[in-house]
């Protein structure tokens, strides 16, 4: 799950910036053709704008020889965008000449006509035209002393430069669209791919958890060998440092039950002499208490193993049918509801202890009835870990709620007829909190007592 979410933001981060390049990248390189098309444009109108220049600066040139087209078919049809026009600025009543295309409409200066300027210079711009449409200006001023001072402007339509450009940005549009589609799917495969090293760490430290592997096995590519190496060094470690404190455990209650057994013999023999007595009393309590304590080491260095698995269902019915035998001289039925496939995450023999003290337990007090039920459940359903309920009721008198609690400490006997140490339940909750669950003490739909163990499962 946190392998593909990781996925997820690789990709999502990767599509945004892909996005985020071929959008600045596409509104540069359009801003770039835009500035070219209106150069282009603008060179065309200055071969017209020279070549009428050129007419006007020419001496003795005959009025009626002045140019009408310039070899552009398009400055002789009314009002077709384009146009041309020579203005004299240096009389009183401007002499204007124009193309035909014009009609008796004229060109509006980009600057003022008046105002001096360098003569040969040449501005352009956008002005209004006499359709009301955007004109593309370009315009010189041509002074021949004596004979006149004139202001000649050429005018293109630049629906061209628009044409050109919706052209030319459609096909970027098109280009990128595939550009971006071909590296999301680069991104994809470089993601899917990438990761699954890690996704095959994930797979194994999963089966190594659950119980189905030990270590992680197959090969791995260079970045990622040295983690599978240090984890599975890591995995040995763990499972010598358990192997230690078995052995240790196992060394000192041989080291102390001696001692321990001496002294309680060598005071039972003094009768009911005081000293003995109370050597007795406190001899017994350290034995309890070195039960005890060697018993949570036990149990904690057996919990601290990775990746043991227990089948609940042979364990629980195996019990049920042992503890039939056992009270079978008082006619105890058990009935078994354990399904296949639920999954204990921990050692058999821990399992057995935990479900075994509560079935005994049910047993000794039961009338003619005992009901053991094993469930895997997904409390959460955004989350993949599971949970064994193993649920032990009786039919018979049941516990107060005072009662319950008293009989879950350590020792604590409420009966002293019934056979057993008080010590049974106690383990039980011990053993489950270890384990990282927990024992409930409720009232049987049967009538007696019921014993509701949680446990991690797989």
């Amino acid at each position: 799950m946190r392998l593909n979410s990781l996925a997820l933001r690789l990709f999502f981060s990767a599509t945004t910036w892909i996005v985020v390049i071929l959008a600045v990248t596409g509104i540069v390189l359009s801003s770039i053709y835009r500035t070219a098309v209106e150069h282009a444009f603008d060179r065309r109108l200055g071969v017209y704008l020279r070549s009428l220049a050129a007419d006007v600066a020419t001496p003795g040139e005959d009025a009626g020889k002045f140019p009408q087209s310039i070899g552009e078919p398009l400055f002789d049809l009314p009002l077709s965008g384009w146009y041309w026009q020579v203005t004299r600025l240096d009389v009183p009543t401007r002499d204007v000449r124009s193309s035909r295309s014009l009609w008796d409409a004229t060109l509006p200066p980009l600057g003022d006509p008046s105002a001096s300027s360098v003569a040969g210079g040449t501005r352009q711009g956008y002005a209004e035209g006499p359709e009301g449409q955007q004109l593309r200006i370009v315009e010189q001023t041509v002074d021949l002393g004596d004979e006149g001072r004139y202001l000649v402007a050429v005018a293109g339509d630049p629906a061209e430069i628009d044409e050109e450009i919706h052209g030319f940005d459609s096909a970027l549009v098109i280009t990128f669209g595939v550009l971006a589609i071909v590296l999301l799917l680069t991104t994809t495969f470089q993601v899917r791919f990438g990761l699954a090293p890690l996704k095959r760490i994930s797979e194994g430290l999963a089966a190594i958890r659950s119980g189905a592997a030990e270590r992680l096995e197959g090969a791995f590519p260079v970045e990622i060998a040295p983690l599978a190496r240090e984890t599975n060094a890591l995995i040995d470690a763990n499972r010598e440092i358990v192997a230690r404190a078995r052995t240790h455990v196992g060394n000192l209650a041989h080291a102390l039950k001696t001692p321990i057994s001496v002294m309680l013999n060598e005071a039972t023999s003094h009768g009911n002499n005081p000293f003995a007595l109370k050597v007795r009393e406190q001899t017994e309590i350290m034995r309890d208490q070195v039960t005890r304590h060697l018993e949570r080491a036990r149990l904690a260095a057996r919990v601290a193993a990775i990746g043991t698995l227990t089948e609940v269902g042979s364990v629980v019915t195996a019990l049920a049918r042992t503890m039939e035998k056992i009270y079978q001289h008082r006619g105890i039925a058990i009935d078994v509801d354990a399904p296949e496939g639920a999954r204990f995450r921990g050692e058999q023999q821990d399992l057995e202890e935990m479900v075994g003290n509560l079935v005994d337990n049910a047993c000794k007090w039961a009338q003619s009835r005992v009901a053991v039920g094993a469930f895997s459940e997904k409390p959460d359903p955004r989350d993949d870990r599971r949970t064994i309920r193993i649920v032990v009721d009786d039919d018979g008198p049941g516990l107060s709620p005072q009662q319950r609690e008293q009989v879950a400490r350590r020792g604590r006997r409420l009966d002293e007829t019934k056979p057993g140490s008080g010590l049974g339940l106690s383990i039980v909750v011990e053993l489950a909190s270890l384990y990282g669950g927990s024992l409930t003490l409720g009232t049987a739909p049967i009538g007696g007592l019921r014993a509701e163990l949680m446990l991690p499962g797989a």
